[in-house]
């Protein structure tokens, strides 16, 4: 089963006068990896590098950021992979100290810094979420929305027309027995639309 992060974890590593500041934090697309590249260009406006790598499904990155080609993203998003998690950015913020590392003493620095950050890192499972749609009568709404709460799933839209739509998001483990249990409480008036 795949992990991802309970909260950012942070290193720093100096390596032949050149510092590394790397940073493990929970993720979930490459906008917002994208964002928080930029708020770290703003924090470190004299950096030579901020290299960085995303593992988030279809949504997956490795950037070297005018490092040589392989030797910073790849390695980094290799970090991620071993350790098996989803849904994380790993950046690393280089401030060149006037020594060049070469291609192989770059992969162990970027690798180095991203692994540190690991180690300090709470890793929890992923839990997938699944999107639900139902129709009811007017008289079920109340006792949907209990279930609902109970369940510990995530009310979202509800739309009043001749029967109420209500929307809400839970954990795709549990959502077929949830959509049982409603069935059954609803006695054949629940009708399951499609989540857009």
């Amino acid at each position: 089963m795949s992990q991802t992060l309970a909260t950012a974890c942070h290193s720093e590593l100096l390596i032949q006068k050149s510092r590394f500041i790397g940073c493990v934090e929970p993720v979930p697309d490459r906008a917002a990896a994208q964002a928080r590249v930029a708020e770290l260009w703003a924090e470190h406006p004299t950096a030579t590098h901020v290299c960085w790598a995303l593992l988030a499904g279809g949504q997956s990155a490795a950037v070297d950021d005018g490092e040589p080609s392989g030797t910073a993203g790849r390695p980094m998003l290799e970090v991620l992979r071993r350790q098996q998690l989803e849904g994380v950015l790993a950046t690393v913020v280089r401030y060149f100290g006037g020594v060049k590392l070469g291609a192989g003493g770059l992969v162990r620095a970027y690798t180095d810094t991203v692994a540190q950050a690991l180690l300090k890192a709470e890793k929890v499972p992923l839990q997938r979420l699944q999107r639900l749609r139902c129709s009811v009568p007017y008289a079920l709404e109340g006792l949907l929305r209990r279930e609902i709460e109970a369940a510990g799933f995530s009310l979202g839209e509800a739309t009043h027309g001749s029967l109420v739509e209500l929307s809400f998001t839970g954990p795709e483990d549990k959502s077929a027995a949830f959509v049982a249990r409603i069935n059954e409480l609803g006695q054949g008036k629940v009708g399951w639309l499609r989540a857009e």
